[in-house]
Parts: structure tokens; C-alpha cells; sequence
């Protein structure tokens, strides 16, 4: 039709350039003689337009359609007022039609949330808010909100309301909308999470009605009638507040009597009335009588290192999140305000008994009582100024001195068994491993470190005797337990890797950490320093394990010298749990030790024997070495149901016991008892700090009654039931696989594969030397990967190491066809079969 412009069929639409993919923008037009695209105010060049025309069937008239790409690079070069934008130009022999114009942008989603939720604490049929602004990003990002990993939904539940402005709100909180709640903003680039926001419905506790009176207490004359209510309606929930108010109310009464009776009744109190006063009397002086031969009274231990003060218990909510349903209810007849030792922050409080300088006080610990301990120590109630020096190399050096003396005296018995921790094996040609059970010790003998047609029956062992920490020199402790492997003659041909655990958080500028083997006599000698390197051995410390290349059996142990006050081992603590027999007392024992899975087991071993019940999990402590005492404190012990041993809510430990601990674990015991034999859960936390340093909380809800406990699983690594496994099967990588890959790095080549690329490439580069001096250096690399990674079987990363190897050198000259070419998984030349992962090296 001569006489018509052209119309658009199509327009260009807006469109996102998603990290480096170019976009199609398309424009359709009919009648259409020809159609260009301008961008920018430009036109663009007619070679990089993509053209089509066809007649329409319906209309008969001829149809023009035209497609352009505009990449990245087009989008991020272009400087205007406005984002970079396309339209369409078509002509006919009318005259010429714009098409609207699109829009193009580069699209992304930044990686941090303007605001994260918030987790809350709200009482039920409160309001809960939650607010949530995602990252920046183009296209704007859509947000949805999950609970516990689910998809919140205000269409299914008519109490969720997810506004436009991404906030959650929850108009009537329930129970059930207690959780873990996070904001998912995502647009056409990415998704991202926000911080997860813990939300608590919590109850608090409301009295039901009371009871009825209760008849006079008394056949005759005055008495006392109560009644009583219960804060049961509703009872608290998840940490809400107990009850305010009494519980129990009193009154008199008078119960009339006959006249005969009256002189009964006030002989019979007089006499009630002498016989008490007689007993009373008779008491204080047997007491007085028992306790004169110490000139003072016996007081608790932990008086030395705490003062008192007054203060009041809070009674409303606690905040405790462990208190889903607790049944415990609080008897408010009595009293709130107790009096309670509370911990001193330093060491110079202790001037709160200069007033007595000269009285020697025998001393008998509460909870060295309950642990069974009859002897009593003698402490001299005025500290000399020695004993809390805060020199760093003084305090250190003095520490064993101390030791040696017997001056540093633990809390209470512990039952540690001294014998040997030993497994053993026989070994051949083919290698094998040998594995203390759950106590991050093991020996890998690698394929041929036998000869051929030889066998040695090799063994480990955990040596526990207390010799050892007396022959370190001043300022040294052990960070891992003493190891001996042989036997003695043993004769191989290359060096075996033992892992041994240690507790040390490596520092190289607040320690000195060397690997040190015991003499014939005894005697510790320097083996290295694991900053520095040897050719005699090799040290690879991980956050939590030391791996070693050893050349000749003997007895190891890591040995650390703090140089600064920054220098933290790490403490393991937990708290186990027994009724006390035939009483209706409950024993709560909290443990500090090493934070190695060997000193652990040694306190698990002893709960065991005891009944103990783990009642939290174990949690870790940096211990710094500051010369500052450890504080362990009981705290929110419902006081309405439990009293508590005076002297003992508060016990410490000096800082050479808890930095010196390796042989004897620290622990220490609260002593609990019931009010009433209907109490049958416990709740309270256990706070171990460092003065002027780190504090865990350790958080105690169990059941004490025997008919509702549950058994609670020690927390602690899976037992082995195999110590000693040979042959192929106890190794990671292949024997095919480890002497082709020997055979590829042992010799170097024209393009630089060597065992040196592939040590870099495993991240074990450090101490090359070591690996140069051995006779296949790849061989003892491949037995150091493989007991640092015993425990993941990790084969994937090798195999991308040696991928990352063969792209690196995949564009340098020909290959040599004698050389073993690593495949790159794009061509889809790695391959994983059975149980691990199999490497195809071609």
C-alpha cells in the first residue's frame, strides 16, 4: 500500500546484560522498505544488522524484521546523561516510523544487605517485626522470607503479612512461629541470604485460682489455715517470667476447745519448749568442742578468692531459649534477696584479708568434700606478693619450680589411668596405618618403606606418666601427648607420617614450637622448630594437628615456649552431670582440659566409671598467657527449688594449674540439693572465664529424677573399631596412581614438572630442603598429603591440583609422548569409581 507508514509489529524490548553475555534486541515492521537501528543517537553500522522480509499472508503486505547484539563492553564505554538505549527507524514510500526506546542495562546483585533481620524475644500474641533491605542491584531484587529453611507465605497464613517494603510482620505471635528466619533477596544475576534471625515466643507464667482453705491446723486453740495457687495458668514457656507474688497464703484461725483439755495443751508446749532449748544447747557445744583444735572456724577454700555481696536474684524472664517447658515452679514465701560470694576481677582484691596477716586457717573445700577428699590444706590467709606476679618470664619460670614443689595442689581427686594407650601391628612391603582410637594420633607406613620379603611388628603408644613434664626446661609446656613408635631397630626406607593433635593456636610471633624426642636418659632434645627448616625432619602444623616425617622411631611430643602475653592454647571444657546415692543431691563436675580428643577421653573414661552424664557439649576456650587466673561460676540456679553449698559458686584456678594441665585434668563440682523430691529438672549455666580474657557459657538443662532421665550421647569422635589396617586398603590414592604420579614428578623435565610444582600445588611447599635429600621426594609427599588428609579422603582436590598442572603447561612446547598428559575435567577425563575417587592419569 503506497500510501501507508509503517507500523510495528515488534518493538525492541528493555533488556539485562547478565555478567558477560551479549543481548538480542528485535524490531518488526510492515510496510517496511527497510528498517535500521539507532543507539545513542547514532545509527548503528548496517554489518551488524541481521535482516529478514516476508509478505504477511493475511494483509498481503511485506514484513521487514531486524535483529542487532549490544555486548557488555558497548554498555560499560557508553558516558551519558542516561542509560544506554536503541530504537527503531523504518521507512516506506510514505515517509519513515520510531519505534520506542529500549532500555540496556548491566544487571548484578551486590553481596551485602543494607539491613539483615534482627533476631526478637516477643510474648505470645505479640507483634513481631522483622525488617529486611537487600543488597543493591539491577533489577531491583524480589525478597521472599524463610522459616527454618522453609518458604514463609502470607497467602497460606493469614497472620503473615510480607509487605512491599520486604519487612515481615507477624500480627499475633504463636508458639509455633518460634524460629530461625532469613531474607532471600534474588533478581536474574544471583540470590543472596541475609544473617539468620533467631525469633522467640515466649509465655509467662500466670497463677491459677487458689484453693480452697485448709482446715485449722490445730484440734484446739490457735492455729494456721493456708491456701495455695500454682503458676500453671499458663505455665512459662521458652524462658518466660515466673509468676510475681505469693504463692501461699496464711492465716489464723482458732479451734474451739473443751475445758478439760486446756492444761494438756500447755504442759504439753512447755515441755516441747525444754527439750528443744536442751538440744539446742547440747549442739553448739559438741560443735564448739569439735572445731576448737583449729582456733577458727572452717571456712571454704574458695573464701579466699571471693568476698560477699547482697544482691537480688532476677526473678522475671531469664531469656533462656534451653527452657522450652520447664515444670518448675518457685516457692515465693520465701525470701528474695540472699547473700552470695561473687568473684573477684583481680588478684589485688585479695588485700581483703590483710587485716589478718599472721592467722593460718585450715581450709576444707565443700566440693573437695563431695568429691570424697578428707585431707585439708593449709593456705596462709594473707598472700605474699610473689604469689600473683605479673611479670610474663618470672611467672612462667616459676611455674614448674612450683610444680616440681607439689605447691600447685588440683581440685579433688581424678582418677586418670596411667597405663599405656598402645596399638600395634605387623607391616610388610605393601605399607599400612596404625591409629590410636579416639585420640588424634596415628602412623601411616608408606607402600615400601619394608623391604621386600621383611615384616616388622610396629607399634604406638600414648605415654601418660607425669616424667615427662618434670624434664622440660623453664618456661616450656607440653602442647601434645608424648608418642612413642618402634620398635627401636626398626629399618626403613623412608620416612613414616605420625599425626599427633595439639592445642596450641599456632602463632609463630607469640610462640616458640618446637618437635622434641626423648633421650635414653630421659632427657628432651630439640628435634626442629617448626618455623624453621630441617633436613633431618619434617613439621606441618594445622589449626589442630602436627604432621610428621620421622626417619627414626623414639618418643615425640610438641613443646611450646609462650613470647608474649598473646600466646592461647585452647581449653576444652564440659560439665557432666550424677545424682549423689542414697541423697537427693545433684553433682554437676566441670572439666578443663587440653583441647586435644586424647585428654578428652581420658575424662570421658573416668564419667564412665562414675555414672556421669554429659549435659552440654563440649565447648572450646582460647586460655591466653596472660599469668591470669580461670574463674568457674554457677549462675541461675532456680533458688526457689535448688540451694547450693555455700563456698562454692564460685571456685578459681591459678594460672600455672590451668597453663601446666597437660597430665592431670583441672575440674572442680558443684553440689546441689532439692527442696522437695518433686523437682525433677535442673536448669542453670556455668560460666568459665579467663580474668582479663576469654568466658564460655556452658548451659545446663537436665532431668534429675532416675525415671526421667534419657541417655545422653558423650560428644565426642566416632569410636574405631580397626587400629591397624594394611595393604592397599589403607591408603587414599592408588598404588598405580601414586607411582605414575612418582614417576611424572621425581625427574624434572623441559617443562617444569617436578616434585617441587607438584608440592606447591598440594600447599606443602614449606621445608623443600627435606623433601630434596629423599630419594623419591614426590613418594614422601604424596604420605604427607595423605595423613593430612586421612580424616577427608579430600582425592578431588588432588586431582585438580594435577589438572591445574597440565593446563598451566598445556600451551608450552609439543608434548613429549613419553609424558603423562593431566586431563582437564572439561573434557571430561577424570573419572571417580566405587567407594573413592579414582584419578585417570593419561
Amino acid at each position: 500500500v503506497q500510501g501507508t507508514l509503517p507500523h510495528f509489529i515488534q518493538e525492541p524490548e528493555d533488556a539485562y546484560i547478565v555478567k558477560s553475555n551479549p543481548i538480542k534486541l528485535r524490531c518488526r515492521a510492515a510496510p517496511a522498505l527497510q528498517i535500521f537501528f539507532k543507539c545513542n543517537g547514532e545509527w548503528v553500522h548496517q554489518n551488524e544488522h541481521f535482516s529478514q522480509e516476508y509478505k504477511d499472508l493475511n494483509t498481503g503486505l511485506k514484513v521487514r524484521e531486524v535483529m542487532i547484539n549490544v555486548s557488555r563492553q558497548q554498555v560499560e564505554d557508553f558516558h551519558g546523561p542516561e542509560d544506554y538505549w536503541c530504537l527503531c527507524v523504518a521507512w516506506s514510500h510514505l515517509g519513515t516510523s520510531k519505534s520506542r526506546k529500549a532500555t540496556v542495562r548491566i544487571a548484578y546483585l551486590r553481596k551485602n544487605f543494607e539491613q539483615d533481620p534482627q533476631g526478637k524475644e516477643v510474648p505470645i500474641n505479640g507483634m513481631i517485626v522483622l525488617h529486611c533491605r537487600p543488597p543493591e542491584g539491577v533489577p531491583v531484587a524480589e525478597v521472599e522470607w524463610l522459616k527454618n529453611e522453609e518458604l514463609v507465605s502470607s497467602l497460606a497464613d493469614g497472620n503473615i503479612d510480607t509487605r512491599a517494603d520486604h519487612n515481615l510482620i507477624i500480627n499475633e505471635a504463636r508458639l509455633s512461629d518460634s524460629g530461625n528466619y532469613t531474607c532471600l533477596a534474588s533478581n536474574i544475576v544471583a540470590k543472596r541470604r541475609s544473617a539468620t534471625a533467631t525469633v522467640i515466643v515466649y509465655v509467662n507464667g500466670g497463677w491459677s485460682l487458689w484453693t480452697e482453705w485448709s482446715p485449722c491446723n490445730v484440734p484446739c486453740g490457735r492455729g494456721i489455715q493456708k491456701r495455695s495457687r500454682t503458676c500453671t495458668n499458663p505455665a512459662p514457656l521458652n524462658g518466660g517470667a515466673f509468676c510475681e507474688g505469693m504463692s501461699v497464703q496464711k492465716i489464723t484461725c482458732n479451734a474451739l476447745c473443751m475445758d478439760s483439755s486446756n492444761d494438756i495443751a500447755l504442759y504439753s508446749g512447755l515441755g516441747a519448749g525444754i527439750i528443744a532449748v536442751a538440744i539446742l544447747v547440747v549442739a553448739v557445744m559438741l560443735y564448739r568442742k569439735n572445731h576448737s583444735e583449729y582456733g577458727v572456724d572452717v571456712i571454704d577454700s574458695s573464701a579466699l578468692t571471693g568476698g560477699f555481696q547482697s544482691f537480688n536474684f532476677k526473678t522475671t524472664r531469664q531469656g533462656n531459649p534451653l527452657l522450652l517447658n520447664s515444670s518448675m515452679q518457685p516457692d515465693l514465701t520465701v525470701g528474695r534477696t540472699y547473700s552470695t560470694p561473687l568473684c573477684f576481677q583481680d588478684s589485688t582484691d585479695k588485700e581483703l584479708f590483710d587485716p589478718l596477716p599472721d592467722i593460718k586457717v585450715k581450709v576444707q573445700s565443700s566440693f573437695m568434700v563431695s568429691l570424697g577428699v578428707a585431707e585439708r590444706a593449709e593456705f596462709h590467709a594473707k598472700a605474699p606478693s610473689e604469689t600473683f606476679p605479673r611479670d610474663l618470664s618470672r611467672d612462667y619460670c616459676n611455674t614448674v619450680d612450683r610444680r616440681k614443689k607439689g605447691l600447685l595442689t588440683l581440685n579433688g581427686p581424678f582418677n586418670t589411668c596411667k597405663e599405656q594407650l598402645r596399638t600395634s601391628g605387623m607391616f610388610g612391603h605393601p605399607g599400612g596405618r596404625l591409629v590410636v582410637p579416639n585420640t588424634g594420633v596415628s602412623l601411616l607406613v608408606p607402600h615400601g618403606a619394608v623391604a621386600e620379603n621383611m615384616s616388622w611388628e610396629m607399634y604406638m603408644v600414648i605415654n601418660q606418666g607425669e616424667a615427662s613434664v618434670q624434664r622440660l626446661e623453664g618456661c616450656e609446656i607440653l602442647l601434645s601427648p608424648e608418642v612413642t613408635y618402634g620398635p627401636p631397630g626398626l629399618d626403613l626406607f623412608c620416612p613414616v607420617a605420625m599425626t599427633i593433635a595439639h592445642c596450641a593456636e599456632v602463632d609463630g610471633e607469640n610462640w616458640n614450637i618446637q618437635l622434641k624426642r626423648k633421650t635414653q636418659d630421659s632427657k628432651w632434645e630439640e628435634v626442629m622448630s617448626v618455623e624453621e627448616e630441617s633436613t633431618s625432619c619434617y613439621c606441618l602444623m594445622d589449626l589442630t594437628s602436627c604432621h610428621l616425617l620421622l626417619d627414626q622411631p623414639g618418643s615425640y611430643a610438641l613443646v611450646g615456649e609462650p613470647l608474649t602475653q598473646a600466646a592461647v592454647k585452647r581449653l576444652k571444657l564440659a560439665v557432666f552431670g550424677s545424682m549423689e546415692v542414697g541423697s537427693m543431691n545433684y553433682s554437676l563436675r566441670v572439666y578443663c582440659v587440653d583441647d586435644t580428643p586424647h585428654a578428652f577421653q581420658g575424662v570421658v573414661a573416668a564419667e564412665k566409671t562414675r555414672g556421669g552424664q554429659l549435659l552440654e557439649e563440649p565447648k572450646m576456650l582460647p586460655f591466653r598467657a596472660n599469668t591470669f587466673s580461670l574463674q568457674v561460676s554457677i549462675q541461675d540456679v532456680p533458688q526457689f527449688l535448688w540451694s547450693i553449698k555455700p563456698f562454692t559458686t564460685c571456685q578459681e584456678f591459678s594460672f600455672p594449674q590451668v597453663w601446666c594441665s597437660n597430665q592431670q585434668p583441672l575440674h572442680c563440682a558443684f553440689s546441689l540439693e532439692r527442696y522437695s523430691p518433686a523437682t525433677a529438672q535442673l536448669s542453670c549455666k556455668i560460666s568459665v572465664r579467663q580474668v582479663k580474657g576469654h568466658e564460655q557459657i556452658l548451659q545446663v538443662y537436665t532431668a534429675v529424677a532416675e525415671t526421667e532421665k534419657e541417655p545422653v550421647p558423650f560428644f565426642m569422635q566416632t569410636d574405631c573399631t580397626i587400629t591397624s589396617q594394611t595393604g592397599p586398603k589403607a591408603f587414599k590414592i592408588p598404588l598405580s596412581i601414586r607411582q605414575r604420579i612418582c614417576a611424572t614428578f621425581d625427574t624434572a623435565n623441559a617443562k617444569g614438572k617436578d616434585w617441587q610444582l607438584l608440592a606447591q600445588k598440594l600447599h606443602l611447599d614449606q621445608n623443600l630442603g627435606y623433601f630434596a635429600k629423599q630419594q623419591s621426594p614426590s613418594a614422601v609427599i604424596l604420605s604427607l598429603w595423605e595423613a593430612r588428609h586421612q580424616d577427608t579422603a579430600d582425592l578431588d582436590a588432588l586431582a585438580s591440583a594435577l589438572e591445574e598442572i597440565g593446563k598451566i603447561h598445556s600451551k608450552s612446547s609439543p608434548k613429549d609422548p613419553d609424558e603423562p598428559d593431566f586431563p582437564s575435567s572439561q573434557h571430561g577425563n577424570r573419572k571417580y569409581l566405587h567407594k573413592g575417587f579414582h584419578i585417570q592419569i593419561r
